[in-house]
């Protein structure tokens, strides 16, 4: 781990005067690859692919670390994470893997429905109020009754197609709603009516009179919320033989019927989207280039998009010591960005959100 004080000169767009703003940034998991941070509010966890789990206490500044290095666990690749004050849940490609925090214990759990893919385990969320977890699979979405301990698995496919069941991204929206991002479009899913009903799941996608109409087909990759505005991360995969296949970029969504598009053009690095997180008016998105002819992802850093004024800042990685334009996750603590790349994890401390790096590219969404 190393530590290094970082004395740059932010721009305040809003009031339209410059400060400046001590930034700090640590570097941690050196080679890791950082895909998923969660918090249960006391502690932090994250899941790496390589180097198993990790909790963080912020105000001891401690570290705990579960791997095979120190027979806590018995692999270490890990894709995402959720945590209660009970217990930590961590996705692999074999299954669900449960941390009984009062226990000490770790077991995991294979699922029937969905043969081999079904126990690929992509993304997971804790609904607090509900006390239920949502789990995200390759084929299929379940719900695990925690009080119960029971769990349902439910076919979500949409129209027939298969993409639709394959789930990617789950995000809580307030008290009533919970998205369910797949490789075919989003659904909205009310929690006041029985999931067992299809029919209550309301549908998006790119032939539903939604996200503008591009590409053949939408993939989510994530979901973030604000006051006005749901916004959409989404994969760029385009070949030579299907160039609009999945044409990416990150999307707006008012609520109600008004679909924006902001992408490369616009003045994003790339149009594939890794992560989204959001402080005060930024919303930070991780961006990747999908090669045509190799048919590989290529990470292209982060960018900053003002949501006050349209204004996009591409911030070089050499300002936050990060290890790889590969940014596959990103966490605020209310202090501090946490961004997890395919190399390790660096925390940067802000002194002021609301603020952009001074002397970047700077351009005007349209």
């Amino acid at each position: 781990m190393n530590k290094k004080p970082l004395l740059l000169f932010l721009t305040l767009l809003i009031f339209q005067f410059d400060l400046s703003a001590q930034i700090d940034y640590e570097s941690f998991f050196e080679g890791a690859t950082v895909n998923d941070i969660t918090s249960d509010g006391s502690s932090l966890w994250f899941s790496t692919y390589g180097q198993g789990i990790s909790q963080y206490f912020p105000i001891e500044n401690k570290w705990i670390t579960y791997s095979t290095k120190n027979n806590s666990l018995t692999e270490d690749l890990f894709y995402c994470i959720a945590a209660s004050k009970d217990y930590v849940w961590a996705g692999t490609t074999d299954g669900l893997m449960t941390f009984d925090r009062k226990r000490k214990l770790w077991r995991k759990r294979k699922f029937g429905a969905g043969g081999e893919y079904g126990n690929w385990i992509r993304s997971l969320y804790y609904d607090e109020k509900e006390n239920i977890l949502w789990i995200g699979r390759f084929i299929n979405l379940t719900r695990f009754d925690i009080a119960k301990q029971k769990y349902d698995d439910f076919d979500i496919t949409f129209g027939k197609d298969p993409r639709t069941n394959n789930i990617k991204i789950i995000r809580g929206d307030g008290n009533s709603y919970i998205w369910f991002g797949t490789e075919g479009g989003v659904f909205r899913y009310d929690k006041s009516r029985k999931l067992e009903d299809k029919s209550q799941l309301i549908f998006y996608n790119n032939q539903r009179n939604a996200f503008r109409g591009v590409g053949d087909a939408i993939s989510i990759s994530d979901i973030l919320f604000d006051k006005n505005y749901i916004w959409f991360g989404t994969d760029e995969f385009i070949t030579r033989a299907n160039p609009e296949f999945n044409v990416g970029g990150l999307f707006r969504f008012n609520r109600r019927a008004l679909w924006e598009r902001i992408e490369k053009r616009n003045g994003l690095p790339a149009n594939g989207i890794f992560a989204l997180e959001r402080t005060g008016s930024l919303i930070w998105v991780s961006c990747y280039q999908f090669d045509k002819k190799n048919k590989k992802e290529y990470g292209r850093g982060l960018a900053l998009f003002n949501t006050a004024s349209g204004i996009i800042t591409r911030v070089n990685p050499d300002d936050m010591n990060l290890s790889s334009n590969t940014i596959l996750s990103l966490y605020f603590d209310g202090e501090s960005m946490w961004i997890g790349t395919e190399t390790g994890l660096t925390k940067v401390r802000v002194s002021n959100p609301l603020a952009f790096w001074s002397g970047k590219k700077k351009v005007k969404a349209k």
